[in-house]
Formats: structure tokens, sequence, C-alpha cells
């Protein structure tokens, strides 16, 4: 049964490949994604590979043993980046090690937690054509966004695939050819999805772990999403406005998820809106 937006049952069953916003009864499920390839344009593959390529460039290697910058303030052993001595601390150590090395002298740096996010893809049937490219980037982003924290990725129609969780990464152009060979067809369960997502953040401790949705938002099946999305850690939220949108329901579900919506015109969009999200906390 359909229930429009405004919570108003119409008394009919959505069509095949109907945008109209609204809800169903319907039932959802994880499903395995298609791994054949079969179906998939290799003109499409070649363009989204490259856009992808582009964005996921590995940065310049890091320490990784502390991940500094925005984030807590912590005190650590000097490692040769900061001079904010911790005075008492580096006397504690003092007093056990007369004759002290560089590791013996405690500094104050800021800290950053290993990040965990799912990144939620819709591929729904009124995500077909040159949204793919958005999808692209997005990966792409996220993957060199990531490189040192933790990326599961949930792409998803009235159904949803777990294309990859956490602790078991998958390169950025694996995970796009995968998401190129799911038929771009169905409706759009957006709250499924999402409670997709956070079944999988329920893994990781909730500081350091949002989602991100990369939709059109245009909800035509399964429940409201509204109520998981207000159960998440954070929600932010990649509004595809090129074709069909639900800004209303977009920015209500980034809200909610204590987030934030950005409009995404094109593939063009994606690293600023990514960037934005990510310095936001």
């Amino acid at each position: 049964m359909l229930v429009g937006s405004g919570g108003r049952r119409t008394g009919a069953r959505v069509p095949p490949g109907s945008t109209a916003p609204g809800q169903t009864d319907e039932p959802a499920d994880v499903v395995t994604a298609p791994a054949d390839g079969a179906g998939v344009d290799p003109e499409a593959r070649r363009r989204a590979r490259q856009i992808a390529a582009r964005l996921a460039l590995r940065r310049p290697r890091r320490d990784v043993r502390h991940e500094r910058g925005a984030g807590q303030l912590a005190s650590l052993p000097y490692g040769g980046s900061s001079d904010d001595i911790d005075l008492d601390r580096t006397l504690e150590m003092l007093t056990e090690r007369p004759i002290p090395e560089d590791c013996d002298i405690i500094v104050r740096e800021r800290v950053r937690a290993r990040r965990s996010v799912v990144l939620v893809v819709d591929v729904s049937g009124s995500m077909r054509g040159e949204r793919i490219r958005t999808a692209a980037a997005t990966v792409g982003a996220l993957a060199s966004e990531l490189v040192r924290d933790e990326l599961a990725v949930v792409a998803f129609w009235s159904d949803a695939a777990v294309l990859s969780r956490f602790g078991q990464p998958v390169p950025a152009l694996t995970l796009l050819d995968t998401m190129l060979q799911i038929p771009a067809r169905g409706l759009t369960n957006v709250g499924f999805a999402l409670g997709v997502a956070q079944r999988e953040l329920a893994r990781v401790p909730a500081r350091d772990a949002r989602v991100v949705l990369l939709s059109d938002c245009v909800h035509n099946a399964g429940p409201d999403p509204r109520g998981v999305a207000a159960r998440l850690p954070r929600l932010d939220v990649l509004l595809d406005v090129s074709g069909e949108k639900d800004v209303e329901l977009g920015r209500e579900l980034a809200a909610l998820g204590r987030g934030a919506l950005y409009r995404l015109r094109n593939y063009r969009d994606v690293a600023p809106a990514l960037g934005a999200a990510f310095a936001a906390g």
C-alpha cells in the first residue's frame, strides 16, 4: 500500500519504475550484488572508473601511529612535530629516567581517532544514466579521504546489498565495478538502507562513526526513513539534484542525523561536499 509523503494512504500500489515520493509496507531484503559483469556498458564503466581513479589517488604517506590535526588533545611521546611540552607528565618521566631520551619528553598534540564511515549509495531506477558519474566520484573521493580509516559501502534500491564491510577493505575501482553491475531499477527504500548502515556501525564506537547518504531522496518504498536517521550517530546527505529529487526529505534526514545536506549538480561537486562534511565534524 502506498502512503503519500504527507502520510495519506492512496489505496494504490506503486507502479514499477515510479519515482513518486511516499511509503509502502513492502518488505525489503539484504541481497548479494551481482558479480558476473553482465549488462554493464563498457563505455560507462570506463568513464566511471576514470573519475573514481582520479579522486582516489593516494595522498603522501604520513605517520600512521597518530592521526594529528583536529581532534582530542592528548599527551604523547615527542615525535618531532610538536613543541607544546606537557611539563607535568615530562617531569614524571624524568624522575624515573635521569638521562632522558627524546621519547621521554611528553608533548600535547591533537589526535584524530580512526573514523568509521558507511557510504549508502542509491542505485534505484531514478539514479540511472549520468548519475552513475556522481556515484563514481563519491566512491573515489571517499577512498582518498579515508585512506587511513574504515569504509563500508551499501548499495540500495527497494532492497540493499553490502558491497564492503569494516575490516574488509575493497579497492575503490572494485567497488565501482560491483555497483555498475547492479541494474538501476526498482523503487527507493531509503529507510531500509539506513537501517543496514546502522547495523554496520553497531560494530564500531559511535564517537567517530557516521553515514554518508548519496541519493535523490525520492523515498517511495518501505517505512518512513526519518526514525532510523535520528538513531544514527551522524548522517550527511549528498542530494543528487540533477534530476527528480526530494529536497525537503533530504534536509530533514540530515537534520535528524545531526549532519548537513549538500546538493550535487554533477560529479564535480562531490569532492568539495565531502571536504566540507568532514571538516564540519
